[in-house]
């Protein structure tokens, strides 16, 4: 099978599902992008992971990051291999230095890894035919060009004072979720 590298180029909330995204694959050698709908968390994380910022306590992925550092392991690439139904399928390739073990993986969770980790993102050539787009094509199809927030824990308990002060408990709610995800903790 022949890859090619691909970059993440930019996230926009989805119109149909609030807490749903679409990450937009770059192919700079060929001009396509691949739209990838990933969880609101796994944005949070690319973004984080994209301006090198870091929560107080590990979150998921930088704990993965940490075992493997911990046990002298190496992401030596992230490939998307298949898309079926709607899915896009990943490995990690990991290696201890004598051997290398492939590790499947959602796409959005190997994206992260890789970030992290400054590994390549390889996908499937025929992935790419199958699911690419002109540059500008997707921007058509959404409204919301943003991408989301990666807040410091002291702006979301500002914005959760400033909620509780609204009494708009639902969107308190909604941030206290946020500092326990950052805190590490359970939503």
């Amino acid at each position: 099978m022949k890859y090619t590298p691909v970059y993440p180029l930019q996230i926009s909330q989805t119109m149909s599902m609030s807490d749903s995204y679409i990450l937009v694959l770059d192919t700079p050698e060929m001009g396509k992008h691949v739209p990838v709908l990933i969880g609101e968390a796994e944005a949070q994380a690319i973004v984080m992971a994209i301006e090198q910022r870091h929560a107080r306590r590990p979150l998921t992925h930088n704990l993965i990051c940490n075992i493997m550092e911990e046990y002298m392991l190496t992401l030596k690439q992230v490939t998307i291999d298949r898309f079926d139904e709607g899915v896009f399928y990943s490995t990690l390739y990991v290696s201890d230095g004598f051997t290398e073990k492939k590790i499947d993986s959602r796409t959005s969770d190997a994206v992260v890894l890789a970030l992290l980790q400054q590994s390549n993102i390889l996908i499937n050539m025929q992935v790419l035919e199958e699911t690419s787009m002109e540059p500008g094509a997707l921007e058509d199809n959404l409204p919301h060009k943003r991408r989301p927030q990666a807040e410091t824990l002291e702006e979301l308990e500002a914005k959760l004072h400033q909620c509780e002060q609204d009494e708009d408990y639902e969107q308190a709610a909604e941030i206290m979720k946020r500092i326990n995800q950052l805190k590490g903790g359970k939503e």
